[in-house]
Parts: structure tokens; sequence; C-alpha cells
């Protein structure tokens, strides 16, 4: 049997020399009880022994018996079993708070006892504490973190929901069973943040994460935990201390989580982009027209598909921080300038394939007019992705690729007007114009079938195109008048080319008036300054009306106003120099307000050097 721990205690050192199997019997004694984790009935006996063992240390000299080798063995194992009922805490506190008291009441009355022999100190209070907060870690955040991509989520999920419980158990099961300077509380969260902030520096550490679980992490470690639902609960109360946390991700975390998602969220919106413009491509060459809404607008669901993927992805990142939200602002602006050249590098390749025959569109220029509604659609709505307090300068570079995508398709329109205009202008001016107005007639019906489709595109575009289209009817009758195929015969065919000029220049208003053009922006005024040329009855008063004519239209050339006192067909040579000298006559004038260039666009025969002036460019 078993010798009492009590009888143990109380004998001397004569009864220990006469009976030395005494001592291995308490040991064996206080073993069994440490396995049966009555700690402190086992403590009671490890001191007994020790207070026997210092008793034999003096007398004997300070030699050591061979009998107390089994102590510090013995003191280890119970130090061990404190060390294990301190790391499993919380599931003691629910099931054997005794046990775990008990474990707590060693530690800190250890910490009181301070031995006569030169023994290490065991320092368990510290190891209970240290193991206080390795068993809470390990609990939570024991295992290596490896999860399958998406199954960041749920881990995440399921932190939410047993980090608050573990907080709630340690302050309502924990804090009583131990002394209040172990700060219970304080000490769950703060072991609980940096087991986790660990844990997380080494998923951060691993495999680069994905899109979704980037985010994922970003908004669950700024908003979540943060929040009133874990590390924000007014229930914690000041004892947890959170204000002393360090951040759960750092700086260098957080932006490496940004720069991930938003890469792998840009390529995803390449991707999306470029599918969303191959679908619309693709109805270029259909047999159909293009389709419309319930306005009769040429309609493609396509730019609201564009700006729903990128503006869907701005929203989202407002959930996480600003910073990720500017990032992807950036990235959105990026991706639609880079569509945008795609979609212009897309038209100039359908129109050479048409113009080439290679792919004959049905309806070629109805698709082209199609897509100023598109440009018009993100034009208008593509404020939706600067960034909030930012300038507007953000989208300057979209803008202008909104424009350039303008100009381009505006100008793929007008080649295909030109196609249809220019065989007509070939018999322009001659004397059959002179005499009938069938050959502007048939200019003027060719422009109006043509353009009957602009009714299709939405303002400003289909203003633009207007005045485009008239600007370009007006170029290019001039440009018919500057190569020299006529020559008027005498005064009456001066007089009936000029009543012509003012004819045409009331048909081109008329027609553009009725399409929808306003006045003040058309270009046939010129003809009627080129009418009162040829009308003029002396002259000898020619270089009044040149001059005229270049305060009117500074671009006006040496080479312009010769080709037209050549259709005149009486001016001398003196009198052409009279008239040229007086573009040289005072300062360079300034254009009119709103007026654009018409004559420098317009190319003019070269001049024999007998009608240029000793200083002009022929000269």
């Amino acid at each position: 049997m078993a010798v009492p721990i009590a009888q143990v205690g109380s004998l001397k050192l004569r009864a220990v020399s006469s009976s030395p199997f005494l001592v291995p019997a308490a040991v064996a004694h206080t073993r069994t009880l440490i396995d049966a984790q009555q700690l402190l009935e086992a403590y009671a006996c490890l001191r007994e022994l020790e207070q026997l063992q210092e008793e034999t240390w003096a007398p004997l000299g300070g030699l050591e018996l061979p009998v107390f080798e089994a102590l510090g063995p013995l003191a280890e194992a119970l130090g061990q079993a404190v060390e294990v009922a301190a790391g499993a805490a919380g599931q003691l506190a629910r099931e054997d708070p005794a046990l775990l008291v008990a474990a707590v009441r060693i530690a800190e009355v250890d910490a009181g006892y301070t031995p006569s022999l030169e023994l290490t100190p065991r320092d368990w209070r510290q190891r209970c504490l240290q193991a206080l907060q390795e068993g809470l870690e390990r609990t939570h955040f024991g295992t290596p973190l490896l999860l399958e991509p998406g199954a960041l989520k749920g881990w995440l999920e399921a932190l939410r929901v047993a980090l608050p419980a573990e907080l709630a158990t340690a302050e309502a099961l924990v804090a009583p069973c131990c002394p209040p300077h172990y700060k219970v509380v304080q000490l769950w969260t703060h072991t609980l943040h940096h087991g986790l902030r660990r844990c997380l520096q080494q998923l951060l550490e691993g495999p680069e994460l994905g899109a979704s679980d980037a985010f994922t992490l970003l908004h669950w470690a700024l908003h979540v935990y943060q929040g009133p639902e874990m590390m924000g609960s007014l229930e914690l109360g000041p004892e947890a201390d959170v204000s002393q946390l360090e951040p759960l991700l750092t700086l260098e975390n957080i932006e490496q989580l940004e720069a991930t998602f938003v890469a792998q969220i840009q390529a995803n919106v390449a991707q999306w982009l470029q599918n969303a413009l191959d679908g619309e491509v693709a109805e270029w060459n259909r047999e159909q027209e293009p389709g419309t809404d319930s306005s009769g607008f040429y309609h493609s669901p396509m730019p609201a598909i564009v700006l729903q993927i990128l503006e869907e992805n701005i929203r989202v990142t407002s959930l996480v921080s600003e910073s990720l939200q500017q990032r992807m602002h950036a990235m959105a602006l990026s991706e639609l300038g880079t569509f945008l050249r795609s979609f212009s590098d897309a038209l100039i390749r359908f129109s050479r394939d048409h113009v080439r025959g290679e792919a004959m569109a049905p309806h070629y220029v109805p698709y082209l007019l199609a897509t100023l509604n598109h440009q018009s659609a993100l034009s208008s709505s593509v404020s939706v992705l600067q960034p909030d307090g930012v300038a507007s300068g953000a989208l300057a570079p979209v803008e202008a690729a909104l424009d350039e995508l303008q100009r381009r398709v505006c100008r793929l329109v007008l080649e295909a007007l030109l196609a249809e205009l220019q065989p007509l202008f070939t018999a322009l001016p001659s004397r059959r114009w002179l005499s009938s107005p069938e050959l502007l007639d048939d200019v003027c019906k060719r422009t109006e079938r043509f353009c009957q489709d602009f009714r299709r595109v939405r303002n400003p575009a289909v203003q633009l195109l207007l005045a485009e289209a008239e600007r370009t009817v007006v170029l290019q009758y001039l440009r018919a008048l500057m190569q020299g195929r006529l020559v008027c015969r005498g005064a009456d065919e001066r007089t009936r080319a000029a009543e012509r000029l003012q004819h045409d220049a009331a048909q081109l208003r008329e027609l553009f008036l009725g399409l929808g053009l306003e006045e003040s922006v058309q270009c046939a005024p010129v003809l009627l300054a080129l009418r009162d040329l040829l009308n003029l009855r002396d002259p000898m008063l020619l270089g009044l009306e040149v001059a005229g004519l270049r305060q009117k239209f500074p671009d006006v050339s040496e080479d312009h106003v010769s080709a037209l006192l050549d259709l005149r067909g009486d001016v001398s040579r003196e009198q052409r120099l009279a008239a040229l000298s007086s573009l040289q006559a005072g300062p360079q004038p300034s254009p009119p307000a709103g007026r654009r260039a018409l004559f420098s666009l317009v190319p003019a025969p070269t001049p024999t050097l007998s009608s240029c002036l000793p200083s002009g460019p022929c000269a």
C-alpha cells in the first residue's frame, strides 16, 4: 500500500535513514495523483517531499541522497499536468472547471515558493500563461491553412462565429477560474488576434489567392473582423483592450491583396469586353439592318453591357476600401480605353473588307451609323467610372478615345457618301450645268437618300453627321469648280454661272434644312461669295471682290483665286495680278467665329507662271 502523504510529511531524518523505501512510495503515490488529475493533492505531496529533501540536505552537509533523485522528474510531470490543464482551459471551464482552478492555483502558489536548495526556478505561472495562449491558438489555428480555391470564405465565416463564442466563454467561464491579474479577456482577445494574424501571414506567403478569395479576405479583415459582430462588439468591454491590437493585415498585405484582386479582375474584364465586342462585330455582316429601340434609333445592348461590367466591378469594391475602389476606377478607365481602340480597329477592318469587296456588308452604312449611337451611349454614361472627388482629368484619355471613335465613324460614313457622289461631280461645271439644274438635282437626290438613315442616329451625333455631310458636298462642289473644266465665253455665260451658283446654294440649303441641319452651320453660303466674284461686271474691281472673299474665307489661296478668275474667262494678266495682290494686302484676317476651313481642303490646279505674283508661291 502507498504511504499516506501526511505520514511521509512527519518523517524525520532518522526515520528516512532507517526506512529508505518511504520516499519512493510517496513519489509513486504522487505520480498516481497526477495521473488521476488530482493536482492539488499531488502538489501537496510534492511540497512535503521537497521539504523533507531540504531537511536532510543541511545535516548531510549538502550531500544529495539518491532517494530524492526522482523529485525532479516528479515536479516536471506535475508541471506538465498543469500546462495540459491550462492548455485546455476553454474546454475545462465548461466541463471540469475544478481541474482548471487547481492548475491555476498550483501555478500561483508555486510562484511564491522559494526553495532553500539551489534548484532551478520552476516558473509554473509563466508556463501556465503560455499554455493558456498556446492551447487557444492550437484550438483555432493549430493546423496549417491549406484551402481549396473559394474555401476561404467558409473558413472566415466559421471564425466569425467561433471567435466571439470563445471570447464569451473566456469572460463567463474562464475568467472566474483565474486570478484577476491574468486579465483573461484581454489575454484571450490578444492571443486569438495574434494567432489569426500569424495564420493569415502564412496564407499570404503561400500560392497567390484567386480574385474572389483576395476580395473576401480584404472585406472580412477590414470590416467584418473589426465590426460589431467581432472585435468591435460592445460586449467585449474595455477589458479586451482591442485598441492595442495591431492591424490584422499589414499595409503590405493590403497592397498585395488589392494588386492581386485588380490584376485578376482586369484579365477577366478584358476577356468580357472582348466577348462583347466580338458579339457586336459578328452582327455587322448580317442580312438584317441593325436593331432599333422604341424611338426608332439604332440600338445595341453592347454599350450597356460594357458599362455594366465596369461599373459593377467598381461598385463592389466600395464595400472594401477607397484605395481598392480607386484602383478599380483606374483599371476600368484603362480597359475602356483599350476596348475603344479595339472597337475602332474593328471598324477599320470592317470598312476595308467592305470597300475591297472581300466581305461586302449588305447594310454597311446603317451599321456604321449604329456605332455612333453606341459611342453616344458610352459618352453620356462614362462619368460613372470617374472616382468621387477626383478631377475630371481622369476621364480625359477615355473621352479623347471616344471623340476619336466618333471622328473615325464619321469619316467612314462620309467616305461612303463620297463614293456615291464623286461620279456625279465629274460633269460639274460644264455647259450642261450652266443650262440645267439636272446635275445638282442628282447630287441632292443621292445625298438625301444616303442621309435618310441619319434619322436613326441620336443627337448630338446626327447634327455632326449632317454638318459633315453638307460640308463634304460643298467641298466636292468647290473641288469641281477649281478643276478648270469650264471657261465662260462671255458675259452671258458668266451671268448664267453666277445664277447657277446662287440656285445651287439655295438648293443645298433647302436639302439640308429638310434633313434637319441648322442653317447657321451650313457651308453652302460660300457659293454665294463665288457668285459675286463671277457676277462682277467690271474686272477692274476684282481686287475689292477678292479682298472681300479673303475676309470671309482667310484660307483662300492665290491658286484658288486664279482658278476662279480662269472660270470668268475675261481677266487680263494685269487685272489678274492686281486682283491677286489684294490677297497680300493688310494683315492676315482671322477666321470668322464658328467657321471651319474650306479652301485649304480643296486642291487647285497649279497655275501658269504668268498667273503668279512675283512673290507668290509659284514665282
